[in-house]
């Protein structure tokens, strides 16, 4: 996906590379799927190029013959040995590759064309598994002889396809667990302060805010479970889009708990917007359940001044400290444990005023031009590796 047909964070890091990358006078073509989001404005960039197919559809891996998969990874190669003839690229830049064409990795590794990678999420670990060409020639003595009748590479060599950037710890040590990466390097993602700055705080209302994609994992079942156990003027506001049959879920929750009338549903939004909503949430909650690979959302609360409640699981974790910038709380305690960190912060406004300075003096330190410079390092390192090796 790429904006602003997207779903997440990992795409607006991508578009913002790519806007530093062409300030700093590098020419950049984006090679993307055909997902499309309904309503969206209009694409304006000629070097948008949104002409792939992948193995995902609407949050689900449809099942495809394997003649399918076959007719899908000829088409995808032959869509980017166009773009490579044609623009002639120095480096080609590996993405958000979940559900992707993985081979394509690989074809061009074999082609010798410098190459980085810039892994925001675990596509490098659930990915083959949900490469549907992968996932159906991984028995070795079959992937050699589908290999040789296709020419499709039925092995990855991500250790040799590198160098990688990684946003977490994290993120970057499984990753290296599983493939054996060299060449990596780890580099904080940050907000852009001239858009998240800071802003008045206002008198505590018991109004809670959730931004961010819809999905299972993120925890927002936890944050609408405790409302009921939350003084009654207190609403919660869910910012974002994703899984809808999620989305639905909660819907229901919500209705099932009597707390419909206080949620709020609603469609992402343009990141100014975004800032005023941090602005006027009392709390920004961010309940994620599993180990989430970055989170960039406490950090622009952070830099607006709203308070952060937290799980601390995944990525943040390397940047969350609790009552210094947020407030941690376990969600295998279930949504009790998170009510009583909102009436713990509600009580206690000392405890919200450090939240805020911590928060912000964070948010400071992991400027958002950070990564970004970080990629185009990443990018002349690939280019330089190569030429050196012939």
């Amino acid at each position: 996906m790429y904006p602003p047909h997207h779903l997440g964070g990992y795409e607006l890091v991508w578009e913002e590379a790519v806007r530093h990358l062409r300030e700093r006078g590098h020419p950049v073509r984006v090679l993307t799927t055909g997902f499309t989001l309904p309503g969206a404005p209009a694409d304006e960039d000629p070097e948008v190029h949104r002409e792939l197919d992948w193995y995902w559809e609407d949050h689900a891996w449809p099942s495809m013959r394997l003649r399918e998969r076959i007719r899908l990874e000829h088409r995808n190669w032959a869509v980017l040995v166009h773009h490579l003839e044609d623009f002639q690229p120095d480096l080609v830049g590996w993405w958000s590759m979940g559900g992707m064409s993985l081979s394509l990795i690989e074809r061009v590794r074999r082609r010798g064309i410098p190459a980085a990678g810039f892994v925001c999420d675990e596509w490098m670990l659930y990915g083959p598994k949900v490469d549907g060409w992968l996932r159906a020639t991984r028995a070795p003595l079959f992937g050699a002889l589908a290999e040789r009748l296709t020419g499709i590479p039925t092995r990855l060599r991500l250790d040799e396809s590198g160098p990688w950037l990684f946003p977490s710890e994290q993120l970057r040590s499984e990753a290296v667990g599983r493939w054996g990466l060299t060449g990596t390097e780890v580099v904080h993602q940050g907000v852009d302060q001239e858009v998240f700055h800071a802003a008045p705080r206002p008198a505590w209302s018991h109004r809670l805010l959730y931004a961010g994609r819809i999905d299972p994992r993120k925890g927002v079942d936890l944050a609408i479970a405790a409302l009921p156990l939350l003084p009654a003027e207190s609403t919660l506001e869910v910012v974002g889009h994703g899984d809808e049959a999620h989305l639905t879920e909660l819907h229901d929750l919500a209705g099932r708990l009597g707390v419909a009338d206080r949620v709020f549903f609603l469609a992402p939004e343009r990141r100014e917007q975004l800032r005023d909503r941090y602005a006027r949430a009392d709390a920004l909650v961010f309940p994620v359940t599993w180990r989430e690979p970055y989170g960039l959302v406490p950090l622009e609360a952070m830099a607006v001044g709203t308070p952060v409640i937290a799980t601390g699981r995944g990525g943040s974790g390397e940047f969350l400290r609790d009552r210094e910038n947020s407030l941690i709380f376990d969600p295998d305690g279930g949504p009790g444990e998170l009510a009583r960190a909102v009436i713990e912060l509600a009580r206690d406004p000392t405890l919200r005023a450090r939240l805020v300075r911590g928060g912000m003096a964070t948010s400071s330190e992991i400027p958002a031009g950070g990564f970004n410079a970080a990629v185009e390092r990443t990018v002349q390192m690939a280019v330089d590796r190569t030429a050196a090796t012939g």
